[in-house]
């Protein structure tokens, strides 16, 4: 974890807590972490699930790898350490929003467990929910499938510590929710993780629509 530079803060509680923000929205904050290798699903899974999330009327934001090192992580590259502040960074927005009662779809690589484990330390510690989501995908499908051809370029060398070719993925052991993307259909994907939440009370109402429809609304 991090080490507190600044001295001489404290923490400031508001008037309004987080259960009121809660009933508000009729849904748990909840953070819904992706990890798996590039190309495995994690974005296109994130996209389909929020738009089904918000088919059912729930408050979601997509923090989504790319998207946030164009923006608060811009200054970071791919370094072992890099990685690190990067996950770290995420971990503390993605606890924000759980606090704020938004269903935060957090897609990013994050190659190691240590990681990924401080995050989940994170919102435990913060009394928040962690859902890990392992979008589990050969190397192999994944190299094939290469939708920003970034695995062409790493064989090339062209790309340094990139994960699966110079630099390690080490998979989740445990996790929530197990998603095999190369066995999966989207519409299969994005009914699980809607029934696990639903079924640990993070979207109260309405009530889960049927599976047929689920999947209607993860293809739109």
């Amino acid at each position: 974890m991090a080490q507190q530079k600044a001295t001489n803060v404290t923490w400031q509680d508001g008037e309004i807590s987080r259960e009121d923000r809660y009933n508000i929205l009729r849904q748990r904050g909840v953070t819904v972490w992706f990890t798996g290798l590039s190309g495995s699903g994690k974005s296109t899974i994130a996209v389909a699930l929020e738009h089904a999330l918000y088919k059912i009327g729930k408050l979601t934001y997509r923090l989504d790898g790319d998207n946030v090192r164009l923006g608060i992580n811009k200054n970071l590259g791919f370094s072992e350490e890099d990685r690190k502040e990067n996950i770290r960074r995420i971990g503390e927005v993605a606890k924000l929003f759980g606090d704020a009662g938004v269903i935060s779809l957090s897609s990013f690589i994050s190659p190691y467990k240590g990681d990924r484990d401080e995050v989940r330390e994170l919102h435990e510690k913060a009394g928040l929910d962690f859902i890990e989501v392992f979008v589990d995908c050969s190397l192999a499908v994944a190299e094939e499938r290469d939708p920003k051809g970034l695995y062409k370029k790493a064989r090339a060398g062209e790309i340094k510590n990139f994960t699966g070719i110079d630099d390690p993925y080490e998979a989740p052991v445990g996790a929530e929710i197990h998603l095999k993307t190369d066995e999966m259909t989207i519409e299969q994907e994005v009914e699980t993780i809607l029934e696990h939440l639903h079924k640990n009370g993070f979207i109260l109402q309405p009530q889960l629509t049927r599976t047929e429809d689920i999947a209607k609304s993860a293809s739109l």
